[in-house]
């Protein structure tokens, strides 16, 4: 049965590995229902956890979560301590603790970016995962760990990106890393989208002139001939009675 467990865990992981790029070491964001539960069952979290998963994990929790484990008092005081070994991961609500399934919850955003495991045993947060993609969620089942199969929500993306509706994480990182190479940030792509306006300018002065009206014919400009001969005034010399001209007087 073990050796079955281990089998159908390896094939979950490597469905995460090529699908949401989940590398190691594990991110197992754990509440304080898996550690009590641990605690009954006498697990071993630290132990047993990375001999389960085949690899190096690293165990965190919220603030949130250590926050109802204290209110809830002395019932829940080993479970408590158990979660106070672990690494505490900063949520968005550091000032004003929210319940522990809402934190993990938003911890995971829309598509988990930071590849969480989920490790819990509360009822709102499994059902929660079914509506995220790509959210490995472990469980205790009598006194042994189990991966949890993927979700519908999950193998529906994983279809969409395969048929090309949707862009795989490994597809966004590839295109993250080429701009990174090509020196393109996100402001870049933001100023290339964006239209210049275009600046007031003068209009052409050549545009302004006004058109000449056609057909109508333009009166010939009168040349002066230079170097023209002057018309001589001849004078008629008065006549005599007899017919002979009169010499000028000297």
């Amino acid at each position: 049965m073990k050796i079955k467990r281990q089998k159908q865990a390896k094939k979950s992981l490597l469905f995460y590995k090529y699908n949401f790029l989940v590398r190691e070491p594990y991110q197992v964001l754990i509440d304080g229902t898996f550690c009590q539960a641990a605690l009954k069952n006498k697990i071993q979290i630290k132990e047993q956890l990375p001999k389960y998963l085949m690899a190096e994990v690293k165990l965190c929790t919220t603030n949130c979560a250590l926050k109802e484990l204290e209110v809830l008092g002395k019932d829940l005081y080993g479970a408590k301590l158990i979660l106070q070994r672990f690494q505490v991961r900063q949520c968005p609500h550091f000032k004003s603790p929210v319940p522990a399934s809402q934190c993990l919850l938003a911890m995971l955003e829309e598509n988990n970016p930071h590849h969480y495991f989920v490790a819990t045993q509360d009822q709102t947060v499994t059902e929660g995962l079914k509506k995220i993609p790509g959210v490995p969620l472990l469980y205790i089942v009598l006194n042994t760990i189990v991966l949890d199969k993927p979700n519908q929500t999950t193998l529906d993306h994983v279809q969409a990106v395969q048929l090309g509706e949707l862009v795989s994480p490994a597809q966004q990182q590839s295109i993250r890393s080429l701009k990174e190479e090509q020196g393109i940030s996100q402001k870049d792509g933001e100023r290339r989208g964006k239209k210049r306006k275009k600046k007031q300018s003068n209009p052409n002065p050549l545009s302004c002139l006004k058109k000449k009206k056609k057909g109508v014919p333009t009166a010939p400009l009168k040349k002066t001939v230079e170097g023209a001969k002057r018309k001589r005034i001849r004078h008629k010399k008065p006549k005599t009675d007899g017919g002979e001209t009169v010499a000028g007087t000297a």
